[in-house]
Protein backbone atom coordinates (compact mmCIF):
# COMPACT_ATOMS: atom_id res chain seq x y z
CA UNK A 1 0.00 0.00 0.00
CA UNK A 2 1.44 3.33 -1.01
CA UNK A 3 1.38 6.08 1.51
CA UNK A 4 -0.27 9.37 0.53
CA UNK A 5 1.94 12.27 -0.35
CA UNK A 6 2.87 14.96 2.14
CA UNK A 7 -0.09 16.87 3.46
CA UNK A 8 0.32 20.62 3.31
CA UNK A 9 0.11 22.24 6.74
CA UNK A 10 -2.84 24.53 7.31
CA UNK A 11 -2.54 28.25 6.82
CA UNK A 12 -3.01 30.04 10.13
CA UNK A 13 -5.48 32.84 10.57
CA UNK A 14 -2.79 35.55 10.66
CA UNK A 15 -1.94 34.83 7.01
CA UNK A 16 -5.55 35.32 5.99
CA UNK A 17 -5.92 38.39 8.19
CA UNK A 18 -3.06 40.12 6.37
CA UNK A 19 -4.78 39.55 3.02
CA UNK A 20 -7.68 41.67 1.76
CA UNK A 21 -11.20 40.41 2.33
CA UNK A 22 -11.65 39.76 -1.38
CA UNK A 23 -8.51 37.59 -1.34
CA UNK A 24 -9.96 35.35 1.37
CA UNK A 25 -13.21 35.11 -0.54
CA UNK A 26 -11.38 34.22 -3.75
CA UNK A 27 -9.38 31.53 -1.98
CA UNK A 28 -12.58 30.11 -0.48
CA UNK A 29 -13.83 29.53 -4.01
CA UNK A 30 -10.51 27.98 -5.08
CA UNK A 31 -10.21 25.50 -2.18
CA UNK A 32 -12.37 22.37 -2.62
CA UNK A 33 -15.22 22.75 -0.13
CA UNK A 34 -14.01 26.20 0.90
CA UNK A 35 -17.49 27.68 0.56
CA UNK A 36 -19.33 24.72 2.12
CA UNK A 37 -21.70 25.55 4.96
CA UNK A 38 -22.15 21.87 5.94
CA UNK A 39 -20.24 18.61 5.39
CA UNK A 40 -22.86 17.50 2.87
CA UNK A 41 -21.73 20.29 0.51
CA UNK A 42 -18.14 19.05 0.38
CA UNK A 43 -17.08 17.80 -3.09
CA UNK A 44 -15.16 14.58 -3.66
CA UNK A 45 -11.83 16.41 -3.96
CA UNK A 46 -12.39 17.98 -0.54
CA UNK A 47 -13.04 14.57 1.02
CA UNK A 48 -9.84 13.26 -0.51
CA UNK A 49 -7.90 16.11 1.10
CA UNK A 50 -9.69 15.50 4.42
CA UNK A 51 -8.95 11.75 4.26
CA UNK A 52 -5.24 12.38 3.71
CA UNK A 53 -5.08 14.72 6.70
CA UNK A 54 -6.94 12.23 8.89
CA UNK A 55 -4.38 9.59 7.91
CA UNK A 56 -1.54 11.89 8.95
CA UNK A 57 -3.21 13.20 12.09
CA UNK A 58 -3.88 9.67 13.30
CA UNK A 59 -0.15 9.32 13.91
CA UNK A 60 0.50 12.98 14.73
CA UNK A 61 -2.06 12.95 17.55
CA UNK A 62 -1.14 9.39 18.61
CA UNK A 63 -4.79 8.33 18.60
CA UNK A 64 -3.92 4.80 19.72
CA UNK A 65 -2.18 6.18 22.81
CA UNK A 66 -5.02 8.63 23.49
CA UNK A 67 -7.57 5.83 23.11
CA UNK A 68 -5.62 3.67 25.55
CA UNK A 69 -5.66 6.47 28.13
CA UNK A 70 -9.36 7.09 27.65
CA UNK A 71 -10.04 3.35 27.93
CA UNK A 72 -8.13 3.14 31.22
CA UNK A 73 -10.05 5.99 32.82
CA UNK A 74 -13.29 4.65 31.35
CA UNK A 75 -12.51 1.33 33.01
CA UNK A 76 -12.11 3.07 36.36
CA UNK A 77 -15.32 5.03 35.81
CA UNK A 78 -17.40 2.17 34.42
CA UNK A 79 -18.84 0.79 37.66
CA UNK A 80 -19.65 4.26 39.10
CA UNK A 81 -21.33 5.17 35.80
CA UNK A 82 -23.46 2.03 35.96
CA UNK A 83 -24.36 2.99 39.53
CA UNK A 84 -25.46 6.45 38.38
CA UNK A 85 -27.65 4.90 35.68
CA UNK A 86 -29.18 2.38 38.09
CA UNK A 87 -29.82 4.98 40.79
CA UNK A 88 -31.46 7.40 38.38
CA UNK A 89 -33.40 4.66 36.65
CA UNK A 90 -34.59 3.42 40.02
CA UNK A 91 -36.41 6.72 40.53
CA UNK A 92 -38.84 5.89 37.72
CA UNK A 93 -38.81 2.08 37.44
CA UNK A 94 -37.55 -1.12 38.97
CA UNK A 95 -33.75 -1.10 38.68
CA UNK A 96 -33.75 -4.89 38.46
CA UNK A 97 -35.19 -4.61 34.96
CA UNK A 98 -31.90 -3.11 33.79
CA UNK A 99 -30.28 -6.54 33.86
CA UNK A 100 -32.95 -7.93 31.56
CA UNK A 101 -31.99 -5.42 28.87
CA UNK A 102 -28.54 -7.01 28.60
CA UNK A 103 -30.04 -9.97 26.77
CA UNK A 104 -30.39 -7.75 23.70
CA UNK A 105 -26.60 -7.38 23.57
CA UNK A 106 -26.03 -11.13 23.34
CA UNK A 107 -24.15 -11.91 20.14
CA UNK A 108 -23.03 -8.31 19.69
CA UNK A 109 -20.91 -7.39 22.72
CA UNK A 110 -18.24 -9.94 23.74
CA UNK A 111 -19.66 -12.45 26.20
CA UNK A 112 -16.96 -11.65 28.77
CA UNK A 113 -18.06 -8.01 28.76
CA UNK A 114 -21.67 -9.07 29.33
CA UNK A 115 -20.58 -11.27 32.22
CA UNK A 116 -18.83 -8.36 33.93
CA UNK A 117 -21.81 -6.10 33.27
CA UNK A 118 -24.26 -8.58 34.79
CA UNK A 119 -22.12 -9.12 37.89
CA UNK A 120 -21.69 -5.41 38.54
CA UNK A 121 -25.34 -4.63 37.85
CA UNK A 122 -26.53 -7.30 40.26
CA UNK A 123 -24.22 -6.02 42.99
CA UNK A 124 -25.30 -2.42 42.46
CA UNK A 125 -29.00 -3.27 42.33
CA UNK A 126 -28.74 -5.40 45.47
CA UNK A 127 -26.76 -2.76 47.36
CA UNK A 128 -29.12 0.10 46.50
CA UNK A 129 -32.55 -1.46 46.92
CA UNK A 130 -32.72 -0.24 50.51
CA UNK A 131 -31.32 3.23 49.89
CA UNK A 132 -33.78 6.08 50.11
CA UNK A 133 -33.76 9.81 50.73
CA UNK A 134 -30.41 11.21 51.86
CA UNK A 135 -28.63 7.89 51.42
CA UNK A 136 -29.69 7.78 47.78
CA UNK A 137 -28.48 11.34 47.19
CA UNK A 138 -25.09 10.61 48.78
CA UNK A 139 -24.67 7.42 46.77
CA UNK A 140 -25.55 9.32 43.59
CA UNK A 141 -23.01 12.05 44.35
CA UNK A 142 -20.18 9.60 44.99
CA UNK A 143 -21.07 7.58 41.90
CA UNK A 144 -21.18 10.71 39.74
CA UNK A 145 -17.78 11.80 41.05
CA UNK A 146 -16.28 8.42 40.16
CA UNK A 147 -17.91 8.37 36.74
CA UNK A 148 -16.46 11.80 35.89
CA UNK A 149 -13.10 10.21 35.15
CA UNK A 150 -14.23 9.02 31.74
CA UNK A 151 -15.64 12.43 30.82
CA UNK A 152 -12.47 14.20 32.00
CA UNK A 153 -10.25 11.87 29.98
CA UNK A 154 -12.36 12.43 26.88
CA UNK A 155 -12.19 16.20 27.39
CA UNK A 156 -8.39 16.07 27.42
CA UNK A 157 -8.21 13.82 24.37
CA UNK A 158 -10.57 16.02 22.35
CA UNK A 159 -8.59 19.12 23.32
CA UNK A 160 -5.56 17.49 21.67
CA UNK A 161 -7.49 16.55 18.54
CA UNK A 162 -9.05 20.01 18.24
CA UNK A 163 -5.64 21.57 19.07
CA UNK A 164 -6.97 23.53 22.02
CA UNK A 165 -5.29 24.41 25.32
CA UNK A 166 -7.36 23.92 28.45
CA UNK A 167 -8.11 27.38 29.83
CA UNK A 168 -11.20 26.55 31.87
CA UNK A 169 -10.84 26.69 35.62
CA UNK A 170 -11.32 23.78 38.00
CA UNK A 171 -14.91 24.74 38.77
CA UNK A 172 -15.95 25.03 35.12
CA UNK A 173 -14.08 21.89 34.10
CA UNK A 174 -15.73 19.95 36.92
CA UNK A 175 -19.14 21.32 35.96
CA UNK A 176 -18.65 20.32 32.31
CA UNK A 177 -17.54 16.81 33.37
CA UNK A 178 -20.55 16.43 35.69
CA UNK A 179 -22.92 17.66 32.98
CA UNK A 180 -21.51 15.27 30.39
CA UNK A 181 -21.64 12.37 32.86
CA UNK A 182 -25.25 13.01 33.81
CA UNK A 183 -26.09 13.54 30.14
CA UNK A 184 -24.62 10.13 29.33
CA UNK A 185 -26.63 8.58 32.15
CA UNK A 186 -29.79 10.33 30.96
CA UNK A 187 -29.33 9.06 27.40
CA UNK A 188 -28.72 5.56 28.74
CA UNK A 189 -31.97 5.75 30.71
CA UNK A 190 -33.87 6.91 27.63
CA UNK A 191 -32.36 3.97 25.78
CA UNK A 192 -33.38 1.52 28.52
CA UNK A 193 -36.93 2.83 28.55
CA UNK A 194 -37.14 2.68 24.75
CA UNK A 195 -35.72 -0.82 24.61
CA UNK A 196 -38.14 -1.94 27.33
CA UNK A 197 -41.08 -0.53 25.38
CA UNK A 198 -39.96 -2.14 22.13
CA UNK A 199 -39.40 -5.46 23.92
CA UNK A 200 -42.86 -5.30 25.50
CA UNK A 201 -44.41 -4.48 22.12
CA UNK A 202 -42.56 -7.35 20.47
CA UNK A 203 -43.64 -9.86 23.11
CA UNK A 204 -47.22 -8.61 23.11
CA UNK A 205 -47.53 -8.71 19.33
CA UNK A 206 -45.70 -12.01 18.91
CA UNK A 207 -48.95 -13.95 18.73
CA UNK A 208 -50.68 -11.54 16.37
CA UNK A 209 -48.14 -10.61 13.73
CA UNK A 210 -45.70 -12.55 11.61
CA UNK A 211 -41.98 -12.93 11.89
CA UNK A 212 -41.37 -10.07 9.47
CA UNK A 213 -43.12 -7.60 11.74
CA UNK A 214 -41.17 -8.87 14.73
CA UNK A 215 -37.96 -8.39 12.77
CA UNK A 216 -39.07 -4.83 12.01
CA UNK A 217 -39.57 -4.16 15.73
CA UNK A 218 -36.08 -5.54 16.40
CA UNK A 219 -34.58 -3.31 13.70
CA UNK A 220 -36.38 -0.29 15.18
CA UNK A 221 -34.92 -1.15 18.58
CA UNK A 222 -31.38 -1.18 17.25
CA UNK A 223 -32.02 1.96 15.20
CA UNK A 224 -33.08 3.85 18.33
CA UNK A 225 -30.06 2.50 20.23
CA UNK A 226 -27.70 3.58 17.42
CA UNK A 227 -29.29 7.04 17.33
CA UNK A 228 -28.79 7.46 21.08
CA UNK A 229 -25.16 6.37 20.82
CA UNK A 230 -24.65 8.90 18.02
CA UNK A 231 -26.21 11.65 20.17
CA UNK A 232 -23.85 10.71 23.01
CA UNK A 233 -20.83 11.08 20.73
CA UNK A 234 -22.14 14.42 19.42
CA UNK A 235 -22.43 15.70 23.01
CA UNK A 236 -18.79 14.77 23.56
CA UNK A 237 -17.67 16.58 20.41
CA UNK A 238 -19.69 19.71 21.16
CA UNK A 239 -19.09 20.31 24.86
CA UNK A 240 -15.92 18.46 25.86
CA UNK A 241 -13.20 20.50 24.07
CA UNK A 242 -12.29 23.96 25.36
CA UNK A 243 -13.48 26.00 22.37
CA UNK A 244 -16.49 27.81 20.98
CA UNK A 245 -18.95 25.05 20.17
CA UNK A 246 -19.38 23.91 16.60
CA UNK A 247 -22.77 23.84 14.91
CA UNK A 248 -24.52 20.47 15.16
CA UNK A 249 -24.27 19.90 11.41
CA UNK A 250 -20.47 20.00 11.66
CA UNK A 251 -20.62 17.31 14.35
CA UNK A 252 -23.17 14.97 12.81
CA UNK A 253 -20.89 13.27 10.30
CA UNK A 254 -18.23 12.32 12.84
CA UNK A 255 -20.93 11.17 15.29
CA UNK A 256 -22.53 8.87 12.71
CA UNK A 257 -19.12 7.61 11.57
CA UNK A 258 -18.11 6.87 15.18
CA UNK A 259 -21.38 5.03 15.79
CA UNK A 260 -21.05 2.84 12.69
CA UNK A 261 -17.37 2.20 13.38
CA UNK A 262 -18.15 1.34 17.00
CA UNK A 263 -20.86 -1.12 15.97
CA UNK A 264 -18.55 -2.78 13.45
CA UNK A 265 -15.71 -2.95 15.97
CA UNK A 266 -17.97 -4.31 18.71
CA UNK A 267 -19.47 -7.04 16.52
CA UNK A 268 -16.13 -7.88 14.91
CA UNK A 269 -14.19 -7.97 18.16
CA UNK A 270 -16.96 -10.03 19.79
CA UNK A 271 -16.68 -12.60 17.01
CA UNK A 272 -12.87 -12.53 17.19
CA UNK A 273 -12.76 -12.97 20.97
CA UNK A 274 -15.28 -15.82 20.91
CA UNK A 275 -14.17 -17.80 17.86
CA UNK A 276 -10.61 -16.97 16.83
CA UNK A 277 -8.43 -15.86 19.73
CA UNK A 278 -7.84 -17.71 22.97
CA UNK A 279 -7.45 -15.09 25.66
CA UNK A 280 -8.03 -17.70 28.37
CA UNK A 281 -4.90 -19.59 27.35
CA UNK A 282 -2.81 -16.42 27.41
CA UNK A 283 -4.23 -14.49 30.36
CA UNK A 284 -5.98 -17.16 32.41
CA UNK A 285 -8.30 -15.69 35.02
CA UNK A 286 -7.56 -12.17 33.74
CA UNK A 287 -8.97 -12.93 30.28
CA UNK A 288 -12.34 -11.27 30.95
CA UNK A 289 -10.67 -8.09 32.21
CA UNK A 290 -8.28 -7.99 29.25
CA UNK A 291 -11.15 -8.45 26.77
CA UNK A 292 -13.14 -5.76 28.55
CA UNK A 293 -10.23 -3.32 28.40
CA UNK A 294 -9.57 -4.12 24.75
CA UNK A 295 -13.22 -3.47 23.93
CA UNK A 296 -13.07 -0.12 25.74
CA UNK A 297 -9.87 0.74 23.86
CA UNK A 298 -11.41 -0.01 20.46
CA UNK A 299 -14.57 1.89 21.41
CA UNK A 300 -12.53 4.93 22.45
CA UNK A 301 -10.56 4.70 19.19
CA UNK A 302 -13.83 4.79 17.23
CA UNK A 303 -14.92 7.95 19.07
CA UNK A 304 -11.58 9.69 18.49
CA UNK A 305 -11.63 8.82 14.78
CA UNK A 306 -15.03 10.52 14.57
CA UNK A 307 -13.56 13.57 16.29
CA UNK A 308 -10.72 13.67 13.73
CA UNK A 309 -13.27 13.52 10.91
CA UNK A 310 -15.15 16.46 12.38
CA UNK A 311 -11.95 18.41 13.01
CA UNK A 312 -10.53 18.05 9.52
CA UNK A 313 -13.91 18.62 7.88
CA UNK A 314 -14.25 21.85 9.85
CA UNK A 315 -10.76 22.89 8.80
CA UNK A 316 -11.59 22.40 5.11
CA UNK A 317 -14.12 25.24 4.91
CA UNK A 318 -13.63 29.00 5.07
CA UNK A 319 -17.15 29.48 6.40
CA UNK A 320 -17.81 29.93 10.11
CA UNK A 321 -18.61 26.52 11.61
CA UNK A 322 -19.20 27.74 15.16
CA UNK A 323 -22.49 28.59 16.84
CA UNK A 324 -24.05 32.04 16.67
CA UNK A 325 -23.64 34.74 14.05
CA UNK A 326 -20.91 34.25 11.45
CA UNK A 327 -17.54 35.69 12.42
CA UNK A 328 -14.45 36.32 10.29
CA UNK A 329 -11.50 33.97 10.43
CA UNK A 330 -9.42 34.68 13.52
CA UNK A 331 -12.38 35.71 15.70
CA UNK A 332 -14.29 32.43 15.99
CA UNK A 333 -12.87 31.14 19.26
CA UNK A 334 -11.79 27.76 17.88
CA UNK A 335 -8.42 26.85 16.41
CA UNK A 336 -9.82 24.67 13.64
CA UNK A 337 -12.53 27.16 12.74
CA UNK A 338 -9.89 29.90 12.62
CA UNK A 339 -7.53 27.80 10.47
CA UNK A 340 -7.93 26.74 6.86
CA UNK A 341 -6.08 24.11 4.86
CA UNK A 342 -4.86 25.16 1.42
CA UNK A 343 -3.65 22.87 -1.35
CA UNK A 344 -0.74 23.65 -3.68
CA UNK A 345 -2.96 25.37 -6.26
CA UNK A 346 -4.50 27.65 -3.66
CA UNK A 347 -1.08 28.50 -2.27
CA UNK A 348 0.10 29.40 -5.77
CA UNK A 349 -2.86 31.74 -6.14
CA UNK A 350 -2.09 33.29 -2.79
CA UNK A 351 1.56 33.83 -3.72
CA UNK A 352 0.68 35.39 -7.09
CA UNK A 353 -1.82 37.75 -5.49
CA UNK A 354 0.73 38.72 -2.86
CA UNK A 355 3.33 39.45 -5.54
CA UNK A 356 0.82 41.50 -7.50
CA UNK A 357 -0.18 43.50 -4.42
CA UNK A 358 3.49 44.01 -3.55
CA UNK A 359 4.21 45.21 -7.10
CA UNK A 360 1.27 47.60 -6.99
CA UNK A 361 2.38 48.94 -3.60
CA UNK A 362 5.91 49.45 -4.90
CA UNK A 363 4.61 51.31 -7.94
Amino acid sequence: MTEPGPVQPPVANDVIDKAPAELADALAHEVPGGTATSPLQMPRSAWWAIAKRIYVMNDFHNLALLAAGVAFFAFLAFVPLIAVIVLLYGLIADPATVTNSLDLLTGVVPSEVLTILREQLLQIVTANTTQQGLGLVIALLFSTYGAMRAATAMMRALNIIYQEHETRGVVKTTWVAVTITLGMAGIAIVGLVSISLFTYARNFLAGYIGGGALLLVQIMTWAVAAMLVSVTFAIFFRYAPDRRAAKWRWLSLGSVASTLLWLLITVGFGFYASNISDYNATYGSLAAIVIFLMWLFLSAYAVLIGAEINAETERQTFRDSTVGADRPIGQRGAVLADTVALDDASRAILDKRRQRHASQDAT
